[in-house]
C-alpha cells in the first residue's frame, strides 16, 4: 500500500490511522444484576475465557450467559475475541473484562477534545499553541510518575503512559519507533488533525522534558499506516541540557 505523503490524503485513505478507544460507560452501568454477576466471574479469571467456561463457573444454560456477555461487551464492560484454531470448524469467542484504567480514558478525552477545540477556533498559531499546552499537561503527568533513570527507561516510560492514556501503543525494542494504534479523540482528531495531534505530541515532551531527556527532536505523524499514527521517539537519546 502506497502511503500517501500530505495529511489531508491521508486522511481521505481508507484504512488509514487509529482505531477509535472503546466507549467507556460511566460507573454503575452494568446492564442488569445478572450480567455484573456474569462480569465478576470473567473478572475473577486471569486470561480470556470461553461463554461454556463462564456458565459452568456460574451453573448456568451457556446461552444465557453469552447474552450477559454480549451486553457486558456493548456496554464496553468486556471485550471478545476469537480463540485460536485448533482445527475443524470456528474457532470460539473468547471474551476478557475491560481493564480498570478506562475512567482515566474517559477523563483524558473530554480535556483533551476541548482543550483543542478552543485553540483551534481562538489562536492564531494553534499548532504551536497545542503543542505547548501538550506539554504542560506532559509535565504534570510526568511529575505523579516514578523519574526513569535514563533516557532509554524514559522512553518506554512514555509508551506505558500512552497507555494509560488509551493509545494502545506498539513499541519496537527500544521504544525509539511507536504505534499508536488507538485514539481517545478519534472524531477529533479527523476534524482537527493538526491541533489534536499537536496536543498529544506536546504531552510526549512535556514528560521527556520532566524526566530530564531530549524532546525537541521527537515526531508524530498522523495517519501513517494502516491503523495507526507514527510516534517518533529517536531523538529521545541523551539527557536535556539546560
Amino acid at each position: 500500500m502506497n502511503i500517501p505523503t500530505s495529511l489531508e490524503q491521508r486522511l481521505a485513505t481508507p484504512g488509514l490511522g487509529p482505531r477509535p478507544a472503546p466507549a467507556v460507560p460511566a460507573p454503575g452501568s452494568v446492564p442488569s444484576r445478572a450480567a455484573a454477576a456474569v462480569l465478576d466471574l470473567l473478572t475473577a479469571h486471569d486470561r480470556p475465557t470461553t461463554a461454556a467456561a463462564l456458565a459452568e463457573s456460574a451453573g448456568q444454560h451457556p446461552n444465557t450467559v453469552r447474552e450477559h456477555l454480549d451486553a457486558l461487551v456493548g456496554a464496553g464492560l468486556a471485550a471478545r475475541m476469537r480463540a485460536a484454531s485448533s482445527g475443524r470448524g470456528r474457532p470460539a469467542w473468547l471474551y476478557v473484562a475491560t481493564p480498570v484504567e478506562q475512567p482515566v480514558v474517559r477523563e483524558y478525552a473530554g480535556l483533551a477534545t476541548a482543550l483543542a477545540m478552543q485553540l483551534a477556533r481562538t489562536s492564531p498559531h494553534p499548532r504551536e499553541d497545542a503543542v505547548e499546552a501538550g506539554r504542560v499537561w506532559g509535565e504534570q503527568l510526568a511529575a505523579g510518575r516514578e523519574a526513569p533513570s535514563s533516557p532509554a527507561a524514559a522512553r518506554h516510560e512514555v509508551v506505558e503512559l500512552l497507555g494509560d492514556l488509551g493509545f494502545d501503543p506498539a513499541a519496537d525494542s527500544r521504544a525509539q519507533t511507536v504505534h499508536l494504534r488507538q485514539c481517545p479523540l478519534i472524531a477529533a482528531a479527523r476534524e482537527e488533525p493538526g491541533v489534536v495531534c499537536s496536543v498529544h505530541l506536546g504531552i510526549v515532551r512535556g514528560a521527556l522534558d520532566t524526566w530530564d531527556t531530549r524532546s525537541e527532536d521527537t515526531s508524530l505523524v498522523p495517519f501513517a499506516e494502516p491503523g495507526g499514527c507514527l510516534l517518533h521517539l529517536t531523538g529521545a537519546t541523551a539527557r536535556r541540557t539546560p
